[in-house]
């Protein structure tokens, strides 16, 4: 095989949750440029429409799949119906989440419950679902999308820390559990990156400042640049890489 080989996903179909705009959305048209067919999930129709007709402009082969990630019964039968009438879902990147911030004494627990729901809950819905027939098969990918702040905390965002430090530990529970059925599960963790929902803090000069100083990249990441970490993780060139989290925030983590 040559190394060209290890990174072609032409015959793949691969589910990308939350695709419909941001990183989602970017990871869905990456990943349809190594040859994947893609099955765009958000829960916004116009949205799903508007990124599968985008994704289709480009030239890739597109399902569009739209269901409620934090409705188990959603999740299982869209999962099942698409797993028996149209064929295999080899890749899944679990990428649907949200922010919300608030000083933590006065977070609302309405926000709370729900952004545990989306941002953790999903992942083992959509993951358990998706993985029963991955197993059958032998073989998958999961992508778990981690963040920045899986490792490090911000002031007014402890429940988004608290979030995503519990999806790198069900990645590593995932990859405990399924590695001996074929399967490979790993997180993709961004750090900080130009997307529609952090607009505000990019237009925020004091933030990005702030932000350029701390990053010893000296920048904002570009969200082209996370697809080959995800090309990586979902490719045969990961085939022994299981529970891992992969970094993409230009040095942040790795540096006081």
């Amino acid at each position: 095989m040559s190394y060209n080989q290890l990174f072609d996903l032409t015959g793949k179909r691969a589910l990308v949750t939350g695709a419909g705009q941001g990183i989602g959305f970017e990871l869905a048209r990456g990943l349809a440029s190594a040859g994947a067919e893609i099955i765009v999930n958000d829960i916004d129709p116009e949205r799903l429409n508007a990124a599968a007709g985008k994704l289709r402009d480009e030239g890739a082969t597109v399902h569009e799949l739209g269901f409620d990630v934090t409705d188990t019964e959603q999740v299982a039968v869209s999962i099942d119906r698409f797993e028996s009438e149209t064929g295999a879902i080899d890749i899944l990147v679990n990428n649907a989440g949200m922010q919300f911030r608030a000083p933590l004494e006065e977070f609302p627990v309405d926000r709370f419950d729900f952004m545990m729901r989306l941002n953790i809950n999903s992942v083992f819905y959509v993951g358990q679902a998706v993985a029963k027939h991955m197993i059958e098969r032998g073989a998958g990918k999961i992508v778990n999308i981690c963040s920045v702040q899986t490792a490090l905390a911000r002031p007014s965002i402890a429940p988004y820390t608290a979030s995503k430090g519990a999806v790198a530990n069900l990645t590593k529970g995932m990859a405990t559990d399924w590695a001996k059925h074929g399967l490979q599960i790993n997180g993709l963790a961004p750090g900080y990156f130009k997307t529609e929902l952090t607009s505000a803090l990019v237009a925020d000069e004091e933030f990005t400042a702030w932000l350029s100083a701390r990053t010893p990249a000296g920048r904002w990441g570009e969200v082209n640049e996370l697809v080959g970490a995800c090309i990586f993780l979902s490719s045969k060139a990961s085939s022994f890489v299981n529970g891992h989290v992969l970094y993409v925030d230009g040095g942040i983590t790795s540096s006081l």
